[in-house]
């Protein structure tokens, strides 16, 4: 049971909740195939977990030869992630539209109710993974732990920069989670996408970020930066040395979706087609290796399931942003 049990967020609810799949059912409707390109949303800019991953499952299809006709990414990161929802809520043509999600696809309609984006009415087609955060810093900063980290940050006040990804995004909450459980006062500054946070991190235009593995994975090997603790359950693999947050004392993990989501009004047909093919992509050994590679955690979910961990997420989510101020 994952679950936010800080002073911040003593929420009590389950994340990442251990759901079987419901199997989209065999017969004359998955006889549908596309009949075009299908558009391939990214809710975020190029360069993040979201975009790479997209851009890794576009050559799983093409390579083996999954589809007769081609998926083609769209990034849409504008309003975190509202451009991208409104464009696959007024798709023109369901069938032959997905989008590929964050947790904005939860939090940017309850910050931005006006958008009048009602997550229930999508077509759940197949969570590929959890991603995973971490707190980074430049390896020329000296820093090696989350200890030595604070009392930095709490030197430098609002001075000290953490870049993230949208505002109240999933970077932010995490930034408000350390600015409250260790008393920090750190600035916020939003850019479009984790490969831009990424960067910036390692041109030392900013002090710290929260980055998914996948998009400081490049720097980290080339020893730009150093990853020191881990907002997860464990310790990641592939950072050993980056203790969990749990591990110090902080009851609190935090992972985001990386889901494959249809359009609106998709028939029966489609969704029935594009589940069974991202099921497929997920039991594959190139997919599987990526997750490896990547550190993404977490099971196929698709159909019923898939919609009731939607809702589930959408709580949390909500709880969260509650305890921030950002909604009420």
């Amino acid at each position: 049971m994952r679950n936010f049990g800080t002073n911040f967020l003593s929420l009590g609810v389950a994340l990442g909740l251990g759901l079987g799949f419901a199997v989209a059912p065999v017969g004359s409707a998955q006889a549908w195939e596309p009949k075009k390109p299908v558009e391939f949303v990214v809710m975020a800019g190029k360069g993040g977990g979201a975009d790479k991953a997209v851009r890794f499952i576009q050559n799983i299809i093409a390579k083996n030869k999954l589809s007769s006709k081609p998926f083609t990414p769209v990034n849409k990161p504008g309003g975190s992630g509202a451009e991208a929802l409104i464009h696959v809520k007024n798709a023109s043509d369901p069938d032959h539209t997905l989008m590929f999600t964050l947790n904005s696809f939860y939090t940017t309609p309850l910050l931005q109710p006006g958008l009048g984006i009602d997550i229930s009415t999508f077509t759940p087609v197949g969570r590929m993974a959890e991603d995973t955060f971490l707190l980074w810093v430049t390896k020329k900063s000296g820093i090696t732990t989350v200890e030595q980290f604070v009392k930095a940050a709490k030197a430098a006040g609002d001075k000290w920069i953490m870049a993230g990804t949208g505002k109240n995004s999933e970077d932010n909450i995490l930034t408000n989670f350390l600015n409250k459980a260790y008393g920090l006062n750190m600035k916020y500054v939003p850019y479009k996408g984790g490969g831009r946070v990424a960067k910036e991190l390692a041109g030392d235009n900013a002090n710290s970020t929260v980055n998914n593995p996948s998009e400081q994975l490049g720097f980290y090997q080339a020893g730009k930066t150093v990853a020191l603790g881990a907002f997860t359950d464990k310790r990641l693999p592939l950072f050993k040395n980056a203790p969990t947050f749990k591990e110090l004392g902080k009851d609190f993990v935090y992972y985001m979706q990386r889901t494959v989501v249809g359009a609106p009004g998709q028939s029966k047909g489609a969704a029935a087609y594009y589940q069974g093919l991202f099921k497929k992509i997920f039991n594959s050994k190139e997919w599987q290796g990526y997750m490896k590679k990547k550190s993404l955690q977490g099971g196929f979910l698709t159909g019923d399931a898939l919609m009731s961990y939607w809702l589930e997420q959408k709580a949390v989510q909500k709880g969260i942003l509650m305890k921030m101020g950002a909604i009420k």
